[in-house]
């Protein structure tokens, strides 16, 4: 089941106790609807990895929601995928085509081309700071892996 962030934002935000995060979920099945989909409308897709079980993986989820800002710059250049990390599905065959990027713990994002190539991983404790998100990392880091961003075009003279 893809959760698709311009679908679920109906203002209330999530706690902590809402299920986000769907064990049972194909994610090989999710990741595939969304690259076509990205196709489509010209995004790239983002894969948010992580679980219920993680503070900070439901913070950045509250985070995407609440924040103006970062929900236009989601809705315009991604499609977006929750991908399970739990004891009762780990999704290793997944994590190891997209390079492990568990390494960086949870939650990390995946950065995928329209056609499904990895483009990016990102430790998003990079772009934390205090006891949340930082507006300014998290809106650069997505605007630099825009699909505009990373084509080559944009930079021809």
């Amino acid at each position: 089941m893809i959760i698709f962030l311009c679908n679920v934002f109906d203002g209330s935000g999530f706690s902590q106790d809402r299920a986000l995060y769907n064990p049972e979920a194909d994610a090989n099945a999710d990741i595939n609807e969304a690259i076509a989909l990205a196709m489509k409308e010209g995004k790239h897709v983002l894969l948010q990895i992580g679980g219920n079980w993680c503070p900070w993986c439901i913070r950045l989820h509250d985070y995407y929601t609440t924040n103006q800002e970062v929900k236009a710059v989601l809705d315009d250049g991604y499609v977006i995928v929750l991908v399970n990390f739990s004891k009762e599905n780990r999704n290793l065959e997944i994590l190891e085509r997209l390079e492990f990027p568990q390494r960086f713990g949870f939650p990390v994002l995946v950065i995928l081309s329209a056609k499904g190539k990895r483009l990016h991983t990102q430790d998003t404790g990079l772009l934390e700071s205090g006891g949340s998100y930082d507006s300014r990392k998290v809106i650069s880091f997505l605007k630099n892996w825009t699909p505009t961003a990373v084509n080559s075009d944009s930079y021809n003279d």
